[in-house]
Parts: C-alpha cells; sequence; structure tokens
C-alpha cells in the first residue's frame, strides 16, 4: 500500500526536494512518527502528511488540544476496556484499544476521529507484565491512575481465580475419604476425568475433532451425574438423635436403586455417544463442506447492518451513475470521518469510487482511497489492486516500478494477477486496461482463463456429466437465422421495460358512451402527464437545496436515475391499473419503487456497454439450439460458459448490479405515490354537469382495517372508476417481464445471472428484505444440476391452442360462466345498498343488517373485480401471443420447486389457462400415443380413478360419439366435456383426438398435446419411501398393483369399521354419522397430513365437509368432526407407521434446534441448501410525508427463530424439496433422452409418444433417489450444523437441551422392509 502512495504522490514529490522531506519529518516528535508507523513507517523519506490534507484525519493545532484529545482517548479506551471486563464472566486477560498520539503538524483540514479503528493492526499497544499499557514510541508517558487501578483489579481477578481453582482440586481430593469404600474409586475417577475434560475443552477446542468435543462432554456429563448418584447414595454425616434405623435403610436402598438406574443411562448415552463419535469421524468431512452459514450468532452483527451497507452501496452507484462525483465522494468521507457509521463501510464501498477515479486516470485520487482504507482497518481487495492497476493502464507515461510495486504488494496480501482476472466484475474496458498496464511489467502475460469443470459430489447425477456417449440433447424446431432475430425482437421489448398490448375487450363493438369515456380518459392524461412533470421536477428542485448535509442518504440521486418523463410514465400506469377499492399504499410503493429498479439495472447494462456483449454471445450461443447446425454434446450452460470465456474481453455480464434493500424501494415508491395523490386532479363536474365545477383528487389516501392492524390505503375516485369502466379500454399496459419470452432464455449459469435478457431475476424467489437464502446460495460450490434443470425447463417452447383461446373469449366477453370458470363483467356484480345510518325510520337491527349487507356486497363486488381483472390479463396476454411462439423462463422457491418467471400466463394457472397451452413442437402420436391421449381425457374428467388403464382405455373407447360431439360443436352440442373435473383441458383433449382419428393414419398424426403424469399423492409416497413402510407403500401405488389404490378410500374405509364398531357400542356421535362418511369427507385431511396439519385443521376441513351435507344434521357437526379427525389420525397412523415416526422426528429436531437459537438448514441429496426463513416478527417503521408505514418483517436472521412454524414447516418443507429433486433429476435425464419435459410440481408433462420412456424415467430416478441414505446424511449433516458447539457445564439448562438434540439427531427413525425396486414395475406410481 505504501508503494501505492509513492505512485500517487509523484507530483507532490516532484515539487520539493528529499531535503525538504528529510526535514519535515525530523521537525516531527518521535511520538508522532511512531504513532504513524503503520501508514507511513515502510516508506521513508517520504512527505506522506501532505496526502492527508483533504481525507479525513486532521491534527489538533495546539498543546492544549492534543492533550485534551488524549486524556479522552485514554479515558474512552479505559471505560471499553471495564465494559468488558464487567460484562464477561472470567476474564482472563483485557484487551485495550489503541491510543494514538500524534503530534499536531503546522497544516490541517477535516475532522479527526483521534482513534485508531479497532480493525487496525498498525499501531498496537504493548502490554506490560505488570498490566501497564505502554504505547510503542512513547516510553516517556506514565499512564494514569485509571489504568493503575484496572490492572491491580485484573491481577486481584486472577489470584482469586487461582486461589478458587486449588480450593477445588483440594475438595476433589479430600472428599472421598468421607464417603465409603464403594464409592471411593468411582468419585475420584469422576472428579478427576471432569477436570480434565473442561480444562482440555478450554485449552485445545480448536484442535479437537467435533466427534470428540461430543465425546468429551458427554462423559463429562456422565461424570457428573454419577457424582450426583454418588452423593446420594452416602448416609448423612449427621443423622438426628430421633431418626429411625429403618429410614436409613429405606432411604440408602432407594438411593442404592436409584443410582443403578442412572448408571444404565449412563451406559446407554455413553454407547449411543460413542456411536456418533464413530458416524462423524466417517463422514464428517463431507458434511463440513456443505454446512456454509454461520450460526444466528455468528452473523447476527452482519444481518444488522446489511441493510445499510446496502443503502450506502446503492446511494453511492446512484450518484456515480448519474455524473454526480461531488456528492457521492463528500458523501463517502462524511461516512468515513465518524466511526459510529464507518462501521458500516467495507472494501467494495470504498472500491466504487476507486473505479470512477480510475475512469478518469488519477492515481493521486486512488491512493488517497487506500489510505481511507487503512484508517478505517480495511484490508484492499482484488477490486482495490484491480482499480489502481486500470488507473495506470490509462496513463500513457506510467512508471512501469510504480505497477510492479502495486503487483509486489499485492502478492504480498495474498492476490495473484489471475485473481483479478477471476474475482473481479469489469464494465466496459475496465478490463482492457487492466491487461495493458500488466503487460508493461509482463508483456507475455494471458489471463489463464478456465471453465468450471466441477461436477457435482452427488452420486445421483455424476454418469449424467461424465458418461455422455448417448445423450441425444434435443434441438429447437428453429433454424439459427430465426432464433438471432428472435433475440433482438425480446431485446427491444425489455429495453422498453413495458409492453402494450390490445384488450382483449377490445374485441367488442364500440359504443358511442365507450368512444366519449376513451376520448375523455386521454384528455385527462395528457394533462395529468404534465401535472406531474412539473410537480416532479419542482420536488427534486428542493431536494436539491434541502440537503446540505453530506452524510445524509436522500432520495434525490434515485430521483435522476431516469428521464422525468419515464417517472411520470409510470406513475400513469399505476393510476390506470388500481383497482377500484383501491391498493395498500405499501403494495404500490412497492410496485411503483420495482419498476424504477428495473428501469435503472437496463440503463446500467447499457452504460457498462453489456448489452453489446449479450447480443454476440447469444449469437454464438443459438448455434447449440438451432436445428440446421451441428450437434452438440454439451448443456446450454456448459456452452454459454464456455462462450463467455472464449470472447473474454469487455465487460463482464454477470453480476455488478447491487440489489436494493426493501426500505430503499419502499421509501422512494411512496415519495412517487406521494406526488401522485397531492397533483392529480380532474373536475367533478366531468361526468354530471349539474354539479359545482371544481378540481378534486382522483386518489385518495386513507386508512382502513386489516384484521386488527391500520393500513394504508391509496383509493381511486369513482369518478374515475366509472370512467374507466365505462371506458372498456384496448389497451393494457404491463410490465416486460410479465409476458413470455419471444427467444430461448439466457441459460442460467450462476445464482445472479440467467433468465431474461436485460430484466433482472432471482434465482430464489424470497420474502421482500430477505437476504438469507442468496447468501447460502453464493457460498454454494456446485449448483449445476439445479441450473441445468431450471434449463431444461425454460428450453421448452410453446404456442397458443387458438380454437380453446376463442371459444374462452367469446364466453368471457359475453357474460362469463362460473361453471366453466369464466368469471363475469362487474356488470353482473350486485348493487351496493344505500342508506343513511342515521335515517329514524331504521331500527338498530335493519341498520345492523343492512351494513352487513354493503359490507358483503363491497366483498363481493371486490372478488369479482379481481378474478375478472386476471382473466383478462391471460386472455389479453394469450391474445397477443396467438401467433407466436414463446418460452417461460423458470426459477425457484426456497424448497427447490421450480416455477415459472411471468407470474399470469403460464402452464402453472388453472385449467383455463392450461388449456391455452400446447408444446410448439409436434412429435408424431407413433403406436400408443392415441391410447395415451384417451387414457389422459378420462383422467381429466375424474371418472375413473379407481379403474385400471386398460378399463380407463375401454371407457375412453366407449365415449368416442361424445368426444367427437364435444370438438365439434362444444358450445351447441351435447356439452359432455362441460361435466368433467378440468373441463377446458378435457376439451383441448377432445378436439386433438377427433383431430387424430380423422387423420389418415393416426400413428403419423403430428401432436402438439401434453400429456400428465401425475404423482399418487406424491407426499405420502416420499414418506413411505423414506421409511421403507410396505403397508403405507401400497396404499400410495409403490408397489405393483392390477389397479390403483387409492390412499383416499382406503382411510374412508378404515374411519368407517372403527365408526361402526363404536356405534356397535352405543355411541351416539358414531351412529349419527352412518352413511356419511366417504372419501370427499376425510380427502383434504388425508392430504394434508403429510404436509403437518395439526388435529385442529384437520378437524376445521372435516367440519366444512359435513356442512357441505344438506342432510347432516348441522348440531352433531361440532361433535362429529372433533371425532372423524381422530379416528382419520388414528388410522393413518396404523397404515403409515414409518410416515409418523419420520415425522414426529424432524418435528421434533426442528423444535431443539430452533429452540437453541438456531434456524432450520438442509441440503437437498442434489446438493441445493435450504434454510427456512422463520424468524420472530420485528416492527420496522418507514417514516414518510404521507404517513409512517410499520412492516412486519418475519426473515430478520438476527431474530430468534420462530420455533412453532419452524417445527411445523420441516416435515413438509423437507418433503417438497424431495419432490423438487425427483423432477429435477427427472428433467434431466429427460433431456439427456431427447424429450421434450416440463412439470407442475409433482405432474410431469411430455408429448404422447414419449410417455411411456418418460414413466421409466420417472420410476427410475425415484429409485436412484430414495437408494441414497437420505435420513442418514441429515442427520449427519445436522450433527455437524448444530452439535459442534459443545456445552462442558453438565449441568445447566442449555446443556440438557443440547444433550437431547444430540442423541435425537443421532437415532434415526428405523425403516422398514419395503423394496424399493419394486418401483420401477409399479404401473400407478405416476398415472
Amino acid at each position: 500500500m505504501s508503494l501505492l502512495r509513492v505512485c500517487s504522490l509523484a507530483k507532490c514529490v516532484g515539487r520539493r526536494s528529499l531535503a525538504d522531506v528529510r526535514r519535515c519529518f525530523a521537525e516531527r516528535c518521535q511520538l508522532c512518527v511512531s504513532a504513524r508507523s503503520g501508514a507511513a513507517g515502510r516508506i521513508s523519506e517520504t512527505p506522506l502528511y501532505q496526502q492527508r490534507r483533504n481525507v479525513s484525519t486532521v491534527f489538533p493545532k495546539s498543546d492544549d488540544t492534543k492533550k485534551r484529545v488524549h486524556e479522552q482517548s485514554q479515558l474512552l479506551d479505559v471505560l471499553e476496556a471495564r465494559i468488558q471486563q464487567l460484562q464477561s464472566d472470567v476474564v482472563l486477560d483485557v484487551q485495550h484499544a489503541k491510543v494514538q498520539f500524534i503530534k499536531a503538524p503546522s497544516f490541517g483540514g477535516g475532522v479527526s476521529s483521534g482513534r485508531t479503528p479497532k480493525g487496525s493492526t498498525k499501531d498496537k499497544s504493548d502490554v506490560s507484565k505488570s498490566g501497564q499499557t505502554v504505547t510503542k514510541g512513547a516510553s516517556k508517558s506514565q499512564p494514569s491512575r485509571w489504568m493503575e487501578k484496572l490492572s491491580q483489579e485484573k491481577k486481584n481477578k486472577l489470584k482469586k481465580q487461582q486461589h478458587l481453582e486449588q480450593k477445588m482440586q483440594r475438595i476433589v481430593k479430600e472428599k472421598p475419604l468421607g464417603q465409603s469404600k464403594g464409592s471411593k474409586s468411582s468419585l475420584m475417577a469422576t472428579g478427576t476425568s471432569h477436570k480434565i475434560i473442561s480444562s482440555a475443552a478450554k485449552k485445545s477446542k480448536a484442535d479437537m475433532k467435533l466427534s470428540d468435543k461430543i465425546y468429551a462432554a458427554a462423559s463429562s456429563t456422565t461424570a457428573v451425574a454419577a457424582a450426583t448418584s454418588a452423593k446420594a447414595a452416602v448416609a448423612p454425616k449427621a443423622p438426628k438423635p430421633k431418626q429411625k434405623d429403618s429410614k436409613s435403610k429405606v432411604s440408602d436402598k432407594k438411593a442404592a436403586k436409584r443410582a443403578t438406574t442412572e448408571g444404565k443411562v449412563k451406559d446407554e448415552d455413553l454407547a449411543n455417544v460413542a456411536e456418533l463419535k464413530q458416524r462423524l469421524n466417517q463422514q464428517g468431512q463431507d458434511w463440513t463442506s456443505l454446512s456454509t452459514t454461520d450460526s444466528p450468532q455468528d452473523g447476527s452483527k452482519g444481518s444488522l447492518c446489511g441493510d445499510i451497507q446496502l443503502s450506502i452501496r446503492s446511494y453511492l452507484e446512484a450518484c456515480v451513475f448519474v455524473g454526480d462525483i461531488e456528492r457521492s465522494q463528500s458523501f463517502l468521507l462524511s461516512q468515513h470521518r465518524v466511526m459510529s457509521r464507518r462501521k458500516y463501510l467495507t472494501t467494495d464501498v470504498y472500491n466504487i469510487m476507486m473505479r470512477v477515479w480510475a475512469k478518469r486516470g488519477m492515481l493521486n485520487q486512488i491512493g488517497r482511497i487506500f489510505i481511507l482504507l487503512e484508517e478505517a482497518g480495511l484490508k484492499p481487495n482484488a477490486g482495490s489492486y484491480s482499480a489502481a492497476l486500470e488507473c495506470m493502464g490509462r496513463q500513457q507515461n506510467c512508471s512501469p516500478k510504480v505497477i510492479s510495486r502495486c503487483l509486489n504488494k499485492m502478492r504480498e496480501d495474498g492476490l495473484s494477477v489471475d485473481d483479478l482476472f477471476s474475482q473481479c466484475v469489469f464494465r466496459q474496458d475496465e478490463r482492457d486496461m487492466l491487461l495493458r498496464a500488466i503487460h508493461t511489467v509482463k508483456p507475455d502475460y494471458e489471463p489463464s482463463l478456465s471453465l468450471n469443470a466441477s461436477q457435482c459430489s452427488s452420486p445421483l447425477v455424476q454418469d449424467f456429466y461424465t458418461k455422455r456417449e448417448h445423450h441425444t440433447y434435443p434441438k429447437l424446431d428453429f433454424t439459427q437465422e430465426e432464433l438471432q432475430e428472435r433475440f433482438k425482437r425480446q431485446l427491444s421489448v425489455e429495453e422498453a421495460c413495458t409492453v402494450t398490448i390490445d384488450s382483449v375487450e377490445g374485441l367488442k363493438p364500440i359504443t358511442e358512451n365507450m368512444a366519449k369515456m376513451r376520448e375523455m380518459l386521454a384528455e385527462q392524461r395528457a394533462q395529468w402527464h404534465k401535472v406531474l412533470l412539473q410537480a416532479l421536477r419542482e420536488s427534486k428542485m428542493i431536494l436539491a437545496k434541502t440537503n446540505t448535509k453530506a452524510y445524509k442518504l436522500d432520495l434525490y440521486p434515485y430521483l435522476c436515475l431516469l428521464e422525468d418523463k419515464e417517472y411520470v410514465d409510470i406513475m400513469i400506469q399505476s393510476v390506470t391499473n388500481m383497482p377500484p377499492s383501491g391498493e395498500s399504499l405499501k403494495i404500490l410503493a412497492r410496485d411503483v419503487g420495482n419498476r424504477i429498479y428495473t428501469k435503472y439495472c437496463v440503463r446500467q447494462k447499457h452504460q457498462n456497454q453489456t448489452v453489446e456483449k449479450l447480443g454476440s454471445i447469444y449469437d454464438a450461443y443459438t448455434d447449440l439450439l438451432a436445428k440446421d447446425t451441428k450437434v452438440y454434446n454439451v448443456l446450454p450452460r456448459e456452452q454459454w460458459c464456455k462462450l463467455e470465456m472464449e470472447q473474454h474481453s469487455g465487460p463482464t455480464l454477470q453480476g455488478g448490479e447491487t440489489t436494493w434493500p426493501y426500505i430503499l424501494i419502499l421509501e422512494l415508491g411512496t415519495f412517487i405515490v406521494d406526488i401522485m395523490v397531492k397533483n392529480l386532479k380532474i373536475n367533478s363536474d366531468i361526468l354530471n354537469p349539474a354539479y359545482d365545477r371544481k378540481l378534486i383528487p382522483i386518489l385518495y389516501h386513507m386508512y382502513t382495517f386489516r384484521s386488527t392492524r391500520q393500513v394504508g390505503f391509496i383509493k381511486p375516485h369513482p369518478i374515475l372508476t366509472q370512467m374507466q369502466q365505462e371506458a372498456m379500454e384496448t389497451k393494457l399496459t404491463f410490465d416486460s417481464s410479465v409476458m413470455p419470452m419471444l427467444c430461448p432464455p439466457v441459460p442460467w449459469t450462476s445464482v445472479k445471472f440467467g433468465a431474461y435478457l436485460l430484466t433482472p431475476a432471482k434465482l430464489m424467489r424470497t420474502l421482500d428484505g430477505a437476504m438469507q437464502h442468496e447468501e447460502l446460495l453464493e457460498k454454494c460450490e456446485n449448483l449445476h444440476p439445479v441450473f441445468d434443470s431450471l434449463n431444461q425447463l425454460g428450453n421448452c417452447a410453446w404456442r397458443i391452442n387458438k380454437p380453446i383461446l376463442d371459444i374462452i373469449i367469446s364466453i368471457f366477453n359475453e357474460r362469463g360462466s362460473e361453471k366453466l370458470d369464466i368469471p363475469p363483467p362487474l356488470s353482473e356484480a350486485p348493487k351496493i345498498p344505500h342508506f343513511h345510518p342515521q335515517d329514524p325510520t331504521y331500527t338498530a337491527s335493519e341498520k345492523a343488517h343492512m351494513k352487513r349487507e354493503v359490507i358483503n356486497a363491497k366483498k363481493k363486488c371486490s372478488e369479482m373485480h379481481s378474478l375478472r381483472m386476471d382473466a383478462l390479463y391471460k386472455l389479453s396476454i394469450a391474445h397477443r401471443m396467438r401467433d407466436e411462439l414463446f418460452w417461460f423462463p423458470h426459477n425457484m422457491d426456497f424448497r427447490g420447486r421450480t416455477y415459472p418467471c411471468p407470474p399470469y400466463f403460464n402452464h402453472l394457472g388453472s385449467d383455463v389457462t392450461r388449456a391455452m397451452l400446447v408444446f410448439a413442437e409436434g412429435k408424431p402420436l407413433g403406436p400408443k400415443g392415441l391410447d395415451w391421449l384417451k387414457i389422459h381425457l378420462v383422467n381429466l374428467t375424474g371418472l375413473k380413478k379407481r379403474s385400471s388403464l386398460q378399463g380407463r382405455l375401454e371407457y375412453g373407447n366407449s365415449i368416442i360419439e361424445d368426444i367427437l360431439d364435444s370438438a365439434d360443436d362444444p358450445l351447441n352440442g351435447k356439452k359432455w366435456w362441460m361435466e368433467a373435473d378440468e373441463p377446458w383441458q378435457a376439451l383441448a383433449c377432445c378436439m386433438e383426438i377427433a383431430n387424430a382419428v380423422r387423420s389418415p393414419d393416426p400413428t403419423k398424426f403430428i401432436s402438439h398435446f401434453p400429456v400428465h403424469q401425475d404423482g399418487s399423492c406424491n407426499g405420502l409416497q416420499h414418506y413411505a419411501a423414506l421409511g421403507r413402510d410396505v403397508i403405507g407403500a401400497t396404499s400410495v401405488n409403490l408397489v405393483p398393483c392390477e389397479v390403483p389404490q387409492d390412499v383416499y378410500s382406503s382411510v374412508a374405509q378404515q374411519v368407517e369399521e372403527l365408526r361402526a364398531r363404536d356405534a356397535a357400542k352405543g355411541l351416539k356421535i358414531a351412529q349419527v354419522l352412518e352413511g356419511f362418511i366417504s372419501r370427499k369427507v376425510v380427502k383434504q385431511t388425508v392430504m394434508t397430513v403429510v404436509y403437518g396439519v395439526t388435529r385442529y385443521g384437520g378437524r376445521l376441513q372435516i367440519e366444512k365437509r359435513l356442512k357441505e351435507i344438506d342432510e347432516f344434521p348441522k348440531n352433531h357437526v361440532w361433535d362429529a368432526s372433533h371425532y372423524l379427525v381422530r379416528l382419520v389420525f388414528n388410522g393413518l397412523k396404523e397404515m403409515f407407521t414409518g410416515t409418523r415416526e419420520i415425522q414426529d422426528w424432524l418435528t421434533e429436531s426442528a423444535r431443539l434446534i430452533s429452540k437453541s437459537g438456531h434456524t432450520v438448514e438442509w441440503v437437498t441429496p442434489l446438493g441445493l441448501p435450504i434454510i427456512q426463513p422463520y424468524h420472530r416478527t420485528r416492527n420496522q417503521v418507514l417514516k414518510s410525508t404521507m404517513q409512517h408505514i410499520n412492516l412486519q418483517i418475519s426473515h430478520d436472521a438476527k431474530e430468534r427463530p420462530d420455533t412453532v412454524k419452524q417445527k411445523n414447516a420441516f416435515p413438509p418443507n423437507f418433503i417438497h424439496s424431495l419432490d423438487s429433486t425427483h423432477m429435477m433429476l427427472t428433467s434431466l435425464h429427460c433431456y439427456s433422452a431427447g424429450l421434450t419435459f416440463v412439470s407442475v410440481h409433482d405432474c410431469f408433462w411430455t408429448h404422447a409418444l414419449t410417455v411411456d420412456t418418460m414413466n421409466k424415467i420417472c420410476r427410475e430416478q425415484f429409485v436412484a433417489l430414495h437408494s441414497q441414505p437420505i435420513l442418514d446424511e441429515l442427520s449427519n449433516f445436522l450433527l455437524h450444523k448444530y452439535c459442534s458447539t459443545i456445552q462442558t457445564e453438565a449441568r445447566t439448562k442449555k446443556y440438557q437441551e443440547y444433550r437431547r438434540l444430540l442423541l435425537l439427531l443421532g437415532k434415526v427413525p428405523q425403516t422398514g422392509d419395503f423394496d424399493l425396486q419394486q418401483v420401477k414395475e409399479s404401473t400407478y406410481f405416476f398415472c
């Protein structure tokens, strides 16, 4: 670092002679030179103090001031040390903070902190043996009486501790003398072993293996237990004269018996711990690498300041982006000057300004920032040296010696030149300038770039990545030129950030009133645009003038990121999309803030010149996907990484953008909403000229209650709502991320890069503000299987089923149909009754009744509007894409379950949405394809769930006339399809079958229709496989059977048998329930038991089903639901014994883990780390001019875990992580087999031709997954994660909880005898 300062001060050195430099240093006192030795000691005879000007450190100008600063600093350090001493239980040593004594030079500038930061290692203080603190170079300075007193107290405490230890040793030696002969030797061994173990744990804790620590702690506990039992067995030393001998004998016998029992427990515990020790030694290394996150205690400090650090980085980057360098520099210095704010600064924050000065070639400014880094006690990283070298590369006449010194200093800090190219994110030409500087001293150097070829450690996918000779990766049915053209279209959509499409309501004939309302709205919006533009500019001017404090974070830079017109467009879009019932201020502000952030990210990528490079790489990437190019044997992710490595010059595509903290997005959004509310107005007589003309606001800020909480609401004026409803506008404006992509998505190659071209996307969906998931993923070394699975799902091309879409739109534009799940228009909504609460003609009961009617009518209108708008968005998007081929990029939730990124229109939607989607690629039906279409149709009807596949096929053949009639005349024919469980998908399948059977050769008919294969109660399938439960496996079709087993019917039958038995015994409620127990009554409870439903929740479910039965007596619903839920749970416990044991083990493990202060975390068999984000809720208040927004944050990692949520959620979340793993494995192997494959969680889709192949792969991967020791590996991981910190105080409550957790995690539930290989032959496992 000193060498960099020499480089940056070349001009200063040039102006002053070497003699002046020496004279300047000679004038300094020895104390000042010593105090600065860390910063300047390595640069002899350099006028470093000139560089201190305009940075942050200022020296007192008089001796009195210097003395006062010296005394205050010394006193503060003494008080800090005293606080630390009082807070600790046993203080063996006291570390004093370093005190920097500085002689004031003849010049000054800024503000001085007066102390060296804690992190600084340059200015060290020595602690003498007598306890006095002596600063190096300050031998004449005498310690104060405070220091002497503190030192004396430390000596006294050490003496007391030594005396106490000696006393304890004497007690241990003397105590056995008073005991019986039988207990003497055992007690002596106990005390000795406890002493040795606890001492060893203190002295060499870091050197012990984890298993040794556990064994030592357990031995310690056993020793104390033995000592306690031995004490109990000893007769009283001084019995009372009246005490009878018989009582004494009985007491002795009881004590001896208790000691024997505790001895047996001791032996069992020691045996269990010994077994744990062996397991941990065998598998410890494998799991230690996966346990990547720190405990909450370790990471609480980091999470505490995480949002503040993000806010600082975001503010600096925003200032730099808009070119306000002066503001960014003064802000950084103001944060650096004050110690309380400096602690939030990281090296990366300083690097932001280094980049700025590097672009301008100002090496002296970079040198100043290096000085700031050292003052802050921070170490330069690769980004710091990269900026310095880039700056040197931009200078035409930079000395090679300067560059060499910088490289040498970098090497001293443990960084290599290759680290710069592998760790840094480059923008524009930064990489080229860095390379130019290095070539000055190393002309032959070339960065050693290599692909991350490390393979996933999971044995489940090792063959997938290593044995590819038989893989046939599918191609897309497009030429390379077509794909490149599609990329350009998608790029233009994302650059605009919004898309305006035609509304399907615009297909209606235009009435005179509609045309009038549309014209009025257009005029008003033009006027609003001008008003908002003026208001925004005035607000920015006020902000720019009022913020005079450089250290204060304000919104001004964020209001300059976009053009003023773009902010106004966002406001108008928000008003247009607002529902009549209004929107929560928090949600509205979040949406507005996110839109600004998205536009900002897109602009950043343009400014950083990444768009050009993205286009170049994507053009080359299409060579892998196009049908008219050669066949590759690599995956999309691998090809993209290879292309990035080949085109290494220029900016880096991955990373670089700082995610804005949630609180910033809300604050910015609230500011924008405030402008809207204050400035948007309309004439009150616009719809009714009879009213007085005056300007009234179109948006109102009001409060409403959600449960017991008061919530701020933004509500549109009824005039605006009426105008929008009557206009039935022909255009809808969406964010670009709402639309499907027009080209294949960018493959996921890292946690922060993938999916859309420019729009930011998260790999893992999280709650707003939750950061722990992203941090966990970034620490994970290899997520290749997860990336590749998401890429495979995203690469599936789709198209619209036009006949189905047209039928749905026709019904939608008429009156809708509740039966067919097409919501009616608001004109069909119930009228809200009007009445005056003060009207004396109404009685109190009538007023209450009228109020309830008003509330219910408003609720119904709000629900109908929500459903109608949802359907309008989906149908309008589908109508826009009717002649397009498109793709859905995918990401996942924190459990690993995958989802398409576009929120409204995708294949995870309702029956209506799924019916409109078919594969873009068609494949011939083949010999069995038509049969699979018929079976799929019967499955959609829900009529033959207990029938075999052959029975379903026969039924399908028997209703062929109804199928053809439905396809030919769906709305006026027999309408057979309307009675199906999934009517719209059934109609689509009818049309596909009709086209196939009428074709010349059905086996050659090209089908685009997706055929589904659904898991049979998939959660219970995973539980049964985990526990090798034969009875449970049979119930959920893991075992081959001639007809499918229906677990819901089986449970209902078992409950009926138990009910009949109780009824025969005379139980009244059992007699009442005769004839009412059916599959439907118990289905929901059985389905959700696997996902952790409680008896209370199960009772509510059964109560709801019973109320739906008209014939069931309502006065018995309460008793019947209590009775039935008990029978259902007991029946499930008998049928799925292994399932219940595993579920209980998972629940209790999570309870003990969260009770110890940790969140539950695990790793899926594919290596995906998962953490449950359930913490105790804390309130955070966002203060704004509109209102104070109370944020209830339940994901803050520094808060203690929510034990109830953690334990209840662990079993279902763990099972969800397993079903997502099974899906990912299936998707990978289907891709390698050339199949088209998509999934809706545990429902797998493919072409009719390839259903049999997919079924084979699905079963093989399920068997492969559960052939792994999943529960044993989970146990090992949890042991290493949560039992690594050993509690040695055996008598404490905390230790007892730790010991229970240790023994529980070590005791995995036993498994049954079910043979997993049978799953491969089970027809109805997925069907």
